[in-house]
């Protein structure tokens, strides 16, 4: 089967009634495959300009605020997902025009000049997603999730 039609460990998988089949993953892995948090989040994950990207950081991270108080850590890591997908798909746009990072024959292009305002988005989600990984409830739900997985 190719890769794009191997389904995703998540799929068909309700994530906050089944929380232990959740895995952290690299970096932005089961983004889009986690539900029901895929539905919650992803209409909230917005870029383009600065003023969008403060509006939909500051939606993301009061929905990571709300699986807090819930003691959701799914939610909350998943919600850190999309504060650094965000910051890594508005540094992209600013370093490459139409976020395009490789040329036609695969080497990447090179870096001109960065895109002001899309710096500066990435810079909002930066820094909200740096609340939550600094945040002392985020680690020790990570931590005691991870140290779950591996009883």
């Amino acid at each position: 089967m190719p890769p794009s039609e191997t389904p995703h460990p998540f799929d068909g998988v309700d994530l906050r009634r089944e929380p232990a089949r959740y895995r952290i993953g690299r970096g932005e892995y089961g983004l889009f495959h986690a539900e029901p948090y895929k539905s919650e989040l992803l209409p909230l994950w917005r870029f383009r300009t600065p003023e969008i990207a403060r509006t939909a950081a500051e939606a993301l991270y009061q929905k990571y605020q709300q699986y807090r108080a819930e003691e959701d850590f799914v939610g909350m890591d998943l919600a850190r997902k999309y504060l650094q997908m965000g910051f890594t798909r508005a540094r992209r746009y600013a370093k490459y025009p139409g976020g395009r990072k490789y040329a036609a024959d695969g080497t990447v292009r090179p870096v001109d000049a960065l895109d002001p305002e899309k710096q500066a988005a990435a810079e909002i989600f930066r820094a909200y997603l740096d609340r939550v990984r600094t945040d002392p409830t985020y680690q020790q739900a990570k931590a005691a999730f991870q140290r779950a997985q591996r009883r």
